[in-house]
């Protein structure tokens, strides 16, 4: 059945919070095979997956990579100051695009001008989790674009004033996106489950992909 627009058969945007919005199926089978094979190419060292350690010894169970600026607790810097302390790799103006086109989408604003130039890389192996916390470190409040690849996750998505209840669940699938900005940018959020082996066939991907896109 070629020519078959995918779109067509995408599930509708859902507001979860106001300003913050899922985005089933965002990424086609093309696009997210781009965007794993970059990810593939940034997890390379120097500056590549690294894990990241708490500073009160904890680690994330989540590795990381940082393009444009690197994260580490908690705030940003030009080299992987907490891994090899080499520079960090550059955010390609493209994946900049994308997070705009996402914004565009998510609110229904065609002029998306933000400034993107932080994406983070999260790989999630294994029993990976991410516990709930806010991505208060950019001086920047706008939008966060996330964009998943492989497993299916349920990302609990929260509200600004701390980290318990009230919360939504939502699965987030390959290609799909996730915008969160307005009264939900300072949202506390976190990735309690992965749901191994529901990577689509053919990615070679055995566990779950997130690139979250920030501005500074």
């Amino acid at each position: 059945m070629g020519g078959v627009d995918d779109a067509l058969f995408r599930l509708p945007a859902v507001e979860v919070a106001p300003g913050a919005v899922h985005l089933p199926g965002h990424l086609d089978g093309a696009a997210q095979r781009e965007l794993l094979d970059a990810c593939r190419a940034w997890a390379r060292p120097p500056a590549g997956l690294r894990t990241v350690r708490m500073p009160r010894g904890g680690e994330m169970s989540v590795r990381q990579v940082g393009l444009g600026w690197h994260w580490y607790p908690y705030g940003y810097a030009r080299t992987a100051v907490d891994g090899d302390e080499a520079p960090v790799k550059p955010f390609p103006a493209w994946l900049g695009r994308w997070a705009r086109r996402a914004v565009e989408e998510a609110y229904g604003d065609g002029s998306c001008t933000v400034p993107y130039e932080i994406a983070l890389v999260n790989f999630y192996g294994g029993k990976a989790r991410m516990g709930m916390h806010r991505d208060s470190d950019e001086r920047s409040r706008d939008p966060v674009v996330s964009f998943s690849l492989g497993d299916t996750c349920v990302f609990r998505f929260g509200n600004p004033d701390g980290r318990g209840r009230p919360w939504t669940d939502v699965e987030l699938r390959s290609g799909d996106a996730f915008v969160f900005g307005g009264p939900s940018r300072l949202a506390y959020h976190g990735v309690p489950r992965v749901h191994p082996g529901t990577a689509p066939l053919g990615t070679g991907l055995r566990g779950r992909v997130n690139v979250t896109v920030r501005a500074r």
